[in-house]
Order: C-alpha cells, then structure tokens, then sequence
C-alpha cells in the first residue's frame, strides 16, 4: 500500500515526476503476486489509484540506485540486512521512524484491521514527503 499512497500524495501535491517510487519484497514468498485483495480494497475505498504489481526482491543494485530504502518492520529490516548487508550508505530506515514513533506499521496480515495498517502508512507518507520537500 505504501508506494500507492506516496505515488498519490506526490500527485497531489505537483510532485508526480520528482520522486521515483518503487516497492520491492525482502523474501521469495510473495514473487510475482499483486496486491493483496484486502489491500486493494483499502486503497479503492480511499481512493487512492493503483494498478498490477508483481511483486519482485529487492537487491543490492536497489540499495545503489535508491536514496531512500523505508521498511514496514523490524522483521523486514532484518531479511533487508540479509540482502544488502552493512547499510554503510545509512539508507535504510523504519517507516515509523519518519514520525518518531518507535513501532511497526500495524501489521493487517494477521489481524485484517488494514485501516490501522493505512493510517499508519499515510501519516509517514506525509512525513517523508514534508520532510524531502524542505530540503
């Protein structure tokens, strides 16, 4: 969800073709699926547009090419170091970072509570995108 929601406030906000914005998996699990239904779900009832996305590993030529690698959980961030290695490039960060918050993204696998999971993802998109447009 979150590449969606970031895409669409960039969109809101003029920035379509200032950021380039991508997701990627740090495990083989999900490899070539699309998004999650209940996601979608969240997203068409927030009206936030998206399309297919297979869904692909991250790789060391990721942590190269992208200034910013954001993750959702402390789970993720260990498979992450799994990939890449040393972040010797202090690239990689905790979604929840950007707003203080010393926490996982409310994970909605387990739960099915994707508002939570949403309102999470949206309030550090906003604080990513204010905080990479001040500088």
């Amino acid at each position: 969800m979150a590449e969606f929601i970031l895409k669409h406030l960039c969109h809101k906000n003029g920035l379509r073709d200032t950021f380039q914005i991508d997701s990627a998996a740090v495990s083989t699990e999900e490899i070539g699926n699309d998004i999650y239904p209940p996601a979608k779900r969240k997203l068409r009832e927030k009206g936030i547009p998206f399309d297919f996305h297979a869904a692909r590993l991250i790789t060391q030529k990721d942590y190269l090419d992208y200034d910013y690698i954001i993750c959702a959980d402390h789970s993720n961030l260990r498979w992450l170091s799994r990939i890449i290695g040393e972040d010797s490039m202090h690239k990689v960060s905790l979604m929840m970072d950007w707003i203080n918050e010393n926490r996982d993204v409310a994970d909605p696998w387990y739960t099915g509570d994707f508002e939570s999971a949403y309102q999470d993802i949206l309030s550090c998109c906003e604080a990513i995108l204010s905080r990479l447009c001040s500088k």
